[in-house]
């Protein structure tokens, strides 16, 4: 059962903390030079995969390249499987004991420690709870630091603005997206497919290992 939970961890990680990073990586050079076009902002995306449930909260901070510098979702996963999971996507080229660093508002930092590296981002993850939930909502700006392979900080400033109506709204409609929006939300779904799939095969092993 262990097994089966850290692997659902890592194909979590692997699935949902990518899902909005639409166009960003490795991409072809023609693609680059098109900026990746993702909402700004706060925003929710929800998908149902069978008998489970993902909606996503989410942040994305890109470089003028349109290259990615810092994501953050607040992942919920409802169903047969239920989990809470609060990630940041960051660059590689990461130290990773030192994780990275949380702060709302210049308080007390909080370690979010490294779940996995891709060779173009690592993904950090605690789980998510009320408390940290709420220290957004009354917050109005977060602070996330992570350390270069230079040993260098490099804080990202991320603001808490609209946070609160993305969180208690309702997710974006199919129907009510733009273009860029549609590509965003087919690309949520395909990766939330796919970490169902893979949690489900996981969890159909550690039965039969039983």
């Amino acid at each position: 059962m262990k097994h089966c939970k850290s692997t659902a961890s890592r194909y979590l990680a692997m699935a949902t903390g990518l899902a909005a990073f639409l166009a960003v990586g490795a991409a072809p050079a023609a693609a680059q030079q098109q900026q990746p076009q993702v909402p700004k902002g706060w925003f929710k995306a929800c998908s149902k995969q069978e008998d489970i449930d993902i909606c996503n909260i989410q942040n994305i901070v890109l470089a003028n390249s349109g290259q990615l510098v810092t994501g953050v979702s607040l992942i919920e996963v409802k169903g047969k499987v239920n989990r809470k999971v609060f990630q940041v996507t960051v660059p590689s080229g990461r130290m990773i004991p030192p994780g990275i660093g949380l702060q709302i508002d210049g308080g007390k930092a909080q370690k979010v420690d490294y779940a996995i590296c891709f060779p173009d981002r690592c993904v950090a993850e605690v789980p998510l709870t009320d408390t940290l939930v709420n220290s957004f909502k009354k917050g109005s700006e977060l602070r996330l630091t992570s350390v270069n392979f230079q040993n260098q900080p490099n804080p990202i400033n991320v603001s808490l603005q609209g946070f609160t109506d993305a969180f208690d709204g309702p997710p974006m409609q199919q129907s009510d997206l733009q273009e860029r929006q549609q590509k965003l939300q087919e690309f949520v779904n395909k990766n939330n497919e796919d970490f169902a799939k893979k949690l489900k095969e996981e969890q159909e092993k550690a039965k039969a290992a039983n």
